[in-house]
């Protein structure tokens, strides 16, 4: 009788000792969202190809951006995100009860859509970090390579959230979607700073 009653108390310590966790990633979501960093990473690739000097640095207006501010930036901003995640975002603790689903899906419209402009807080706002778009370019490459490898390798992705920038907790999987829907979203700038009027022809 005292042998069961140990054993029912260290059932019952498991219980309490457990972490509560969330829906657990499965290999399609990895692949799904590998497959949208590097397409999104192909994209920008091709936006900015073959931009001269004149074209990289032309401003639609005195307080926009430039295709070379954008390509600092998107690169700035990959390290932030994924350093966000690593540190704040999977030492948080599990929020059950989330709509995963709705919530990947929010990640994937909301942030790309730029019917709604919003400003960069300062540590992400071009200052001419990388030297050059050319070296701003290839740190993010250098950069996404970094943040797939992190999706590969890290287990738990389901497991932690973080109030996202839209309010609702989001997982490390989910700020993972962010980080390639971030950089599609500026891809879209860039595109719209190729179609104004006055871009260089050359």
């Amino acid at each position: 009788m005292k042998r069961l009653l140990v054993l029912c108390f260290a059932a019952a310590l498991t219980l309490f000792t457990v972490p509560i966790r969330s829906q657990e990633l499965t290999q399609a979501e990895k692949d799904k969202a590998l497959a949208y960093l590097e397409s999104t990473k192909q994209a920008l690739l091709a936006a900015a190809k073959g931009l001269s000097p004149a074209q990289l640095n032309f401003k639609p207006a005195p307080d926009r951006w430039s295709i070379a501010e954008c390509l600092e930036h998107i690169a700035s901003a990959e390290d932030f995100l994924r350093g966000l995640v690593i540190e704040k975002v999977m030492t948080s603790p599990a929020v059950p009860g989330r709509d995963v689903k709705a919530i990947d899906e929010g990640v994937l419209k909301g942030v790309p859509d730029r019917s709604t402009k919003r400003q960069a807080p300062d540590p992400l706002k071009p200052v001419n970090k990388y030297g050059s778009a050319e070296s701003s370019e290839q740190h993010f490459v250098e950069s996404r390579a970094t943040t797939e490898t992190y999706l590969k390798d890290t287990p738990g992705l389901r497991d932690h959230a973080m109030a996202g920038p839209a309010g609702p907790p989001m997982d490390g999987y989910e700020w993972i979607l962010l980080i390639a829907a971030h950089s599609e979203r500026h891809t879209k700038q860039i595109e719209e700073v190729k179609a104004d009027p006055n871009f260089p022809k050359s």
